[in-house]
């Protein structure tokens, strides 16, 4: 009859030592340190991101704070540390798209329509150029406005637009160039 020899003692130790080197390297690419440097280096990024998904500076603010707050809660799930900020401009891009939702909503609900943007006279060239463009981004289906206001306005690659937004590159490029088309249409047809 065979003899079956027990477990050495020494291999549930190496188990264990390897479980908490894994929770150090986990604790380690999430500190609050490595957070609280992140905020001082891509806050503005970030909230200039917010500010092309958003039309108003204060919602912005808000929902880049709660971006930092949502991901310091969660950040025991960031293994990673250079993953930090892909989950910073996701979290950015799914609140700003929270906001808008709120916002039509309170649309809808509104009985009186808001006031019209501010006459030719009171602004610059410039700024009118501007307001025209925003609002062909706004008429825009939602994944070519995000694409093209990443893209081109965030100043990321294909490759980091694809991970912010879960979708694949391919995606990217074709939502890019249909909405190129489709802003380069409205453009045109409005001087």
């Amino acid at each position: 009859m065979p003899v079956i020899a027990p477990m050495p003692a020494a291999r549930p130790a190496r188990l264990s030592s390897q479980r908490e080197g894994a929770e150090e390297s986990v604790a380690a690419g999430t500190t609050v340190d490595h957070l609280t440097e992140t905020y001082r280096a891509h806050y503005r990024s970030l909230l200039g991101l917010a500010a092309l998904l958003l039309d108003d500076t204060a919602s912005c603010e808000d929902v880049v704070q709660e971006a930092f707050i949502r991901v310091h809660s969660a950040r025991s799930r960031v293994r990673e540390p250079e993953k930090t900020l892909a989950y910073l401009r996701q979290t950015v891009v799914n609140l700003s798209r929270s906001a808008l939702r709120r916002r039509i909503l309170g649309l809808k609900l509104l009985s009186k329509p808001m006031p019209d943007m501010a006459s030719a006279e009171e602004g610059a060239y410039d700024q009118l150029e501007r307001d025209a463009l925003i609002k062909a981004m706004r008429g825009l289906q939602r994944r070519q406005r995000e694409v093209l206001v990443l893209r081109y306005f965030a100043d990321m690659t294909e490759a980091q637009v694809a991970e912010t937004l879960g979708i694949s590159l391919g995606s990217v490029k074709a939502y890019g160039s249909r909405g190129i088309a489709a802003l380069r249409v409205v453009m045109e047809a409005q001087g």
